[in-house]
């Protein structure tokens, strides 16, 4: 059988003609080395950064403290019990979604009302809050009936579909300014009912905007917003000057370091919606993991784990770094399993590919507990099945805060 040929990008496709293939990116040939395409560039990332929206600026300073979201009795029990535990997952929009339900009352079964200080403090949102659409409407059925059981506060950063003007038919979401729904619900003035709860009383809080970082006793989360795009996920676009997040990020990081230089060290959960790495229904955002190494490398400090979704399925990676000298080790996980749909992921065999490992994956549905200490952070996903069933999936993931070592 003959060798399929590789589209000649050397030469610029004709206005009109039809190419071999849909994208002129199917190639072997390196992107350095390809001619650009008029008005796309040389890689299909350069199509998707063109599509991107801006980045909107944060409400106010992008800084919360625990007591912004429980109040400070909640700070005081969580700081006397020496541990901090919250709930995160993503990809939940689903009108009348049963195992949106299902996960959202498993969640639920974790909060004790005589023991605030052992249940969660929250749940985290990783993003696709909605699909498809931001109206009030959407945010009724999609967010406030499937956790109106759900007794903890949430907090969240925007996916794609959150930020997205138009449906994949060409068909508005409802929004005419990017995430001016999810501002509406999740960054209100100050605390409240938001009017698309209806009669449904969920307190949300007031983030400061799409991005934020969260100083809490035991961790401390920096939360990021990677726009649009289907695939891959942009934390800046600097050819449209959106570089605000990541100067943001970088003097965020810093003021962190200078903290623990000074003897406070906390957990550093970073979380972002695209995944930046996959092995399955999307790919890894590459360009973004080298915006989020390079501001981590500027300001001298790596995270202890990091959070993502977009993916419909649970994958996790382990990262081996070098580091101001120093062997670590970081557990990336994909937690995309809160019942938007599943999506087919690779099976998991621990292999090495590069910096990282591929250790575990499920086709399924469930979600992440984090639980923060001052020794040590620890992650541990629970499978929900069809009947509502709860069990313990992929071993518990211990990272020691002293050593940058998982154990």
């Amino acid at each position: 059988m003959a060798k399929t040929k590789t589209v000649n990008t050397k030469k610029t496709p004709g206005a009109g003609k039809p190419m071999r293939f849909a994208h002129p990116f199917f190639t072997n040939t390196p992107p350095d080395q390809r001619a650009s395409v008029p008005g796309v560039g040389k890689r299909m990332t350069n199509f998707v950064a063109g599509k991107l929206l801006p980045f909107p600026d944060p409400l106010r300073d992008p800084t919360m403290v625990l007591a912004d979201i429980i109040g400070q009795q909640g700070v005081t029990e969580i700081e006397k019990f020496k541990s901090i535990t919250f709930h995160s997952v993503g990809d939940t929009g689903h009108e009348n979604g049963q195992m949106q339900e299902l996960v959202a009352e498993a969640m639920s079964q974790d909060f004790d009302p005589g023991r605030p200080d052992k249940s969660p403090a929250f749940f985290l949102h990783l993003g696709d809050v909605i699909y498809f659409d931001n109206t009030d409407k959407g945010y009724q059925a999609q967010f406030y009936v499937p956790y109106k059981r759900y007794p903890g506060k949430i907090i969240a950063i925007p996916g794609n579909h959150d930020g997205e003007l138009f449906k994949f038919d060409g068909t508005p979401t409802g929004q005419k300014t990017s995430l001016s729904a999810f501002f509406r619900n999740f960054c209100q003035a100050k605390p409240g009912v938001p009017p698309d709860a209806g009669t449904i009383f969920r307190e949300m809080v007031s983030q400061p905007g799409a991005y934020w970082y969260l100083d809490a006793p035991f961790v401390d989360i920096v939360a990021l917003y990677s726009n649009i795009g289907e695939g891959p996920g942009f934390i800046s676009v600097p050819t449209t000057g959106g570089i605000k997040q990541t100067d943001w990020l970088i003097k965020t990081l810093t003021a962190i370091r200078k903290k623990r230089d000074q003897g406070t060290r906390k957990a550093l959960v970073l979380a972002v919606h695209h995944p930046p790495f996959s092995n399955g229904g999307h790919s890894s955002s590459v360009d973004m993991l080298k915006d989020i190494d390079d501001c981590c490398n500027k300001a001298g400090l790596m995270p202890d784990a990091v959070l993502a979704a977009h993916a419909h399925n649970y994958q996790r990676f382990t990262r081996f770094l070098s580091f101001k000298g120093r062997n670590i080790k970081t557990p990336y996980l994909v937690v995309g399993c809160g019942d938007r749909g599943t999506i087919a992921v690779k099976q998991a065999t621990g292999a090495r590919d590069g910096d990282h490992s591929f250790d575990s994956s499920l086709v399924g549905f469930g979600y992440l507990t984090v639980t923060a200490t001052a020794q040590d952070l620890t992650l541990f996903l629970t499978e929900v099945d069809a009947t509502g069933a709860k069990k313990a999936f992929d071993k518990r993931i211990v990272v020691d805060l002293n050593t940058n070592q998982i154990i």
